[in-house]
This record gives structure tokens, sequence and C-alpha cells, in this order.
């Protein structure tokens, strides 16, 4: 990864951070983008003293000038895009042990829609304004967040129809893509994560996103014979999960 550019959203926290900070090991330049200012010039901060070179782009992933201005921003710095990690996202977390969201009698199509634009929608938006660059270069790597549910975590449906669909948007944009040579996965964690923003008692149950390792860094320079595949990360290397 010496010298590519990877933006990710999300990047200011959880596994977002987790990916920008081991892509910036990996020798990337990273573009950080959140709608978390604060925490994301931490973030920044936290890259930079690594000696890494990197900027930190305000954006709201749901509003398609912020997702339109990030790229442009970002090659009118870098000259290029090599990765895109599509992180940002809403997730439910109950295996923190914080309130459920509402059954689907209860919730409000303003709260469906907010989770639905920021996952599915901001993976869209993103995608959409990656793939000129990279396929002016016939060169690039998509990255989209997976993960599941299952049907008895009742308040989850917004959140699990969003996986799904990313996971079959995936699919879709690979081909589309591929006579590109620009290479799209959708990656998951393969279980519950406990971030920094976790209670400390799940913090203790649950793995942390370093037990993620390098799975961004290999996902950001996958072959196209992963094209379209669901990966997860497993003992140093990429494997399909489909």
């Amino acid at each position: 990864m010496h010298g590519r550019v990877a933006v990710v959203t999300g990047g200011a926290k959880g596994i977002g951070r987790h990916a920008a900070h081991t892509l910036a090991k990996a020798g990337s330049k990273i573009v950080l983008a959140d709608a978390d200012v604060e925490r994301m010039h931490k973030t920044l901060g936290e890259i930079t003293n690594m000696g890494c070179e990197a900027i930190a782009v305000p954006a709201d992933v749901r509003d398609e000038k912020d997702v339109r201005r990030l790229m442009h921003e970002t090659v009118g710095r870098f000259g290029q895009i090599d990765a895109l990690i599509n992180d940002a996202g809403i997730v439910p977390h109950f295996n923190w042990g914080i309130p459920r969201w509402p059954r689907v009698r209860n919730l409000s199509k303003d709260f469906w829609d907010s989770v639905i634009q920021t996952n599915l929608g901001g993976t869209f938006l993103c995608t959409k304004y990656v793939v000129p660059f990279m396929e002016e270069r016939r060169s690039g790597n998509i990255v989209n967040l997976w993960g599941g549910g299952r049907p008895e975590n009742h308040g989850a449906s917004p959140y699990v129809v969003s996986k799904d669909a990313i996971r079959t948007f995936t699919r879709f944009v690979a081909e589309e893509e591929r006579e590109w040579n620009v290479c799209v996965v959708a990656f998951s964690p393969k279980q519950a994560i406990a971030t920094e923003d976790a209670p400390e008692e799940a913090r203790k149950r649950l793995p942390g996103p370093e037990t993620l390792g390098n799975g961004f860094v290999l996902a950001a320079q996958a072959g196209m014979e992963m094209t379209g595949k669901t990966v997860e990360h497993r003992d140093g290397k990429l494997v399909v999960v489909d």
C-alpha cells in the first residue's frame, strides 16, 4: 500500500479508525471522512503522528454534495484514489447491552430513512463518485462493510436490510466495474465488535477492532479474482465467505 491513497468514511472512530490506522501503517496516504469533526481531527492527529500523510474532510455520506466534494478534494490533494473503505454507518450494537431499536410497528420513517440512507445510500454515493477516478486509471479497490443479523434481534431490521442490500450492491457494481479493473468486495467483521465507545462491560466481553488485524489492508489491495465476493480476515488472510 506504500504511496497509495485510501479514503475511509466513518474514519473518526470504531472500525473506520482501525482501518485508517492499519492502512497508514502499511504506507497509505489517508483521507478521513466523517460527520463527527472533533473526533475526526483527533484521529487525524493520531495518524499524522505516525508519520503518515493524511487529511480530514468533513462529510455526511448521505449528502451528495459532501460526497462529491470529498472525492474531488482527495484527487486535488493527492492526484488519485486507490482505495475506498465504505465504513460510515449507523449500527444497533445490541451486543453492547444498549437499548434496542423499536420494532417495525413503532419505528418512525425518519429513523428508518436515516439508517438506510447512511448505510446503503452512503455506500452508493461514495461508490458513484469514486469510480470515475478509478476507471480513469483502470485500477482501484472498493471495500464495503457488511454485517449480518438474526431475525430474533427485534429492532434490527433497518440495519440488516441495509447490509443485505450492500452485499447485493457489491456483487452488481463488481460486474459493472470489472472491465476497468476495479475490485469491489464486501468485508465482514465476522462477529460483534466492541469499539472504544462501547461500555466497559462489553469491551471486556467482546473482541475489539484490533482482532480484524490487517484485513482492510488486504481488502484494499485484493486482486480481481475477489471482486464481487464477501470476505473475512482469518489468520492473516482474506477468506471468501459466500
